[in-house]
């Protein structure tokens, strides 16, 4: 019996649910993240010093068995982009250590659930892409429900963390924006060296090696385990689903991760972040369904056209 070619493994409905499978396991992961930098229990830099090296550490190591290399572009100006997509990579680490460690968790992940509009605004401007209507109602929505979340930092006194996240998804725009450039580039080499430009970022303000018992045990979980895992396992997924369906799984972290700390550590959402993050939320999964539907509908009609 001859083997499925392979093309047949990354396409049809049993690769459609290992993909989902895969993404939602990442997501479920990667929901636990804002707990892990409450119960690390340290300063934030120490947190960062070893998030950073640790995902280096554990992202090197698994190149370094599985002989992946990093693949850069031929152009230096793309290589300049790319080095720019590292450092905000880089940014992505300690800005979300920051903002956990100076506004609730659920402001956090609610801000950070903006990204993606971020992402399409930077590509209007600098890549020249098409933006549609959808995602400009999305983004004014979106928005809208920013506000909501950023007034009630003001008053609650948290406008530094809320400021952070939104910078944050700011970033997070911006490294995805570039990425769309190099879709052949292998990302964990581009994580791998962003780990280690947080921890040495770090080094000025951290005092790493006074840290208690636990606080290394939940770093050593977070950089080991947890974070690399997710990150191989959400690269995994892309192979099987389309983009927007991923981030639609992602959406589960913006419910999981402040569930999570108020279950633990009993830290409640601000009233007017359940009112804002409900407006973004929603915003962002009828956008990202909306764009699954019409890349299905695309896809239906190439395959049609080649009958």
């Amino acid at each position: 019996m001859s083997a499925p070619p392979a093309q047949a493994l990354f396409s049809g409905p049993q690769a459609h649910a290992r993909g989902l499978a895969i993404a939602v396991g990442a997501v479920l992961l990667i929901s636990f993240d804002a707990l892990m930098v409450r119960l690390a229990d340290a300063h934030h830099w120490d947190i960062i010093f070893w998030r950073g090296w640790l995902i280096c550490a554990s992202l090197g190591g698994w190149m370094l068995l599985t002989g992946r290399r990093a693949v850069l572009p031929p152009r230096r100006r793309d290589r300049g982009l790319l080095l720019m997509a590292v450092v905000l990579l880089s940014g992505n680490t300690s800005l979300f250590v920051l903002s956990v460690s100076h506004t609730t968790a659920a402001n956090t992940v609610v801000l950070l659930a903006a990204s993606p509009f971020f992402a399409a605004i930077f590509s209007r401007l600098f890549l020249a892409e098409p933006v549609p209507l959808r995602t400009w109602v999305a983004i004014a929505l979106a928005m809208a429900g920013v506000v909501v979340v950023f007034g009630g930092g003001l008053q609650g006194g948290s406008w530094v963390g809320d400021g952070l996240a939104l910078l944050l998804a700011m970033t997070v725009g911006g490294q995805l924006t570039i990425l769309r450039r190099f879709p052949a580039t292998p990302r964990l080499p581009l994580v791998c060296v962003s780990g280690a430009i947080a921890g040495a970022m770090a080094i000025p303000f951290a005092d790493p090696f006074a840290l208690s018992a636990q606080s290394y045990a939940v770093l050593l979980a977070m950089g080991l385990v947890q974070m690399p895992l997710a990150t191989l396992m959400l690269t995994v997924a892309t192979r099987y689903i389309p983009s927007p369906e991923v981030s639609l799984c992602l959406l589960l972290e913006t419910i999981l991760g402040p569930i999570w700390v108020w279950w633990v550590l009993g830290e409640a959402a601000p009233a007017l972040t359940l009112v804002g993050g409900s407006i973004i939320l929603v915003t962002v999964a009828t956008h990202a369904w909306l764009a699954l539907r019409a890349e299905r509908r695309a896809r239906a009609g190439l395959e049609a056209s080649a009958l």
